[in-house]
């Protein structure tokens, strides 16, 4: 079990949970934080060191390794993803260019493990089911910064003798998510009473809680998988029924009103993770 870890992302949707699950195992983590008003939550206690970094994504590669050293295994969440406007936000480019001075750090400091976080967007989801080798065709800038990422790190890394291992997530909901998004505004809407108006719902799709996709990540952290890994349940679901599931919770599923709002014509038909990494039965 590697006894230095730093986390970048920590206090996130995914990254928060990644603590957790990180700490439950009794391991060493020094999380970087922005500030301490996103911590103000934190346990400090324990296993867990914080180091607050204004802006992680431009900090030159000299004050990264200083934060990070001395460091074995690095476990990167952190990316620009507020719903509604990270899919096509040029705050991706930073992301990017800070992602890959991190990397850069980690290897001059002489880091052994590189953990990426990634996204089933980065394929081709034409394709449906989803392997971890699957053809990448990135539709989105997002997307496309992140395959741009993988793409750069697998070259990088590997040949400075640094394993590196990138985990693309599928579709998560859980605790801690924006009420944003499907699965809490459904709960908000049906608590209240409130309908909930949604498009036909037969968009098939690989829903995953968080919690088990932290305990994913940092079995991958705390492993020696290397390469693109599909962070998934594997599960094939339509939205409709994921809806109902919800519903039934509430004995609502009058308050679903499916069709009362179109379609997206560009949204693909079925995106599904096939289990693991590249080489996986």
């Amino acid at each position: 079990m590697s006894s230095n870890i730093v986390l970048t992302g920590g206090t996130g949707f995914v990254g928060n949970q990644v603590l957790k699950g990180l700490l439950a195992q009794k391991c060493n983590v020094r999380l970087l934080a922005r500030s301490k008003e996103s911590v103000s939550e934190l346990d400090y206690g324990g296993n867990l060191e914080v180091v607050f970094v204004e802006d992680l994504f431009s900090s030159s590669q000299k004050k990264l390794e200083e934060l990070i050293k001395p460091v074995d295994t690095l476990i990167h969440t952190a990316w620009y993803a507020e719903p509604g406007k990270y899919l096509n936000s040029e705050k991706n480019l930073s992301c990017l260019s800070g992602t890959l001075r991190l990397a850069q750090a980690f290897q001059a400091v002489g880091g052994r493990r590189f953990v990426g976080i990634g996204t089933c967007f980065e394929y081709d989801l034409s394709i449906g089911m989803l392997r971890a080798d699957s053809p990448l065709n990135p539709q989105t800038l997002y997307a496309a910064c992140k395959a741009s990422t993988f793409q750069t790190l697998g070259q990088l890394l590997p040949d400075a003798g640094v394993e590196f291992a990138w985990c693309r997530l599928f579709y998560l909901y859980g605790e801690g998510e924006d009420s944003r998004r499907l699965v809490p505004h459904l709960r908000q809407r049906l608590s209240e009473g409130r309908a909930a108006e949604l498009t036909s719902g037969r968009q098939i799709r690989d829903f995953l809680d968080v919690r088990d996709a932290a305990s994913m990540i940092a079995d991958v952290a705390l492993g020696d998988q290397q390469g693109p890994i599909n962070i998934c349940s594997g599960i094939p679901i339509t939205v409709r029924q994921l809806a109902e599931q919800i519903a039934d919770e509430y004995g609502r599923r009058d308050l679903l009103h499916f069709g009362a709002r179109p379609d997206n014509l560009f949204d693909p038909p079925c995106v599904v993770g096939v289990k693991g990494a590249v080489g996986d039965s």
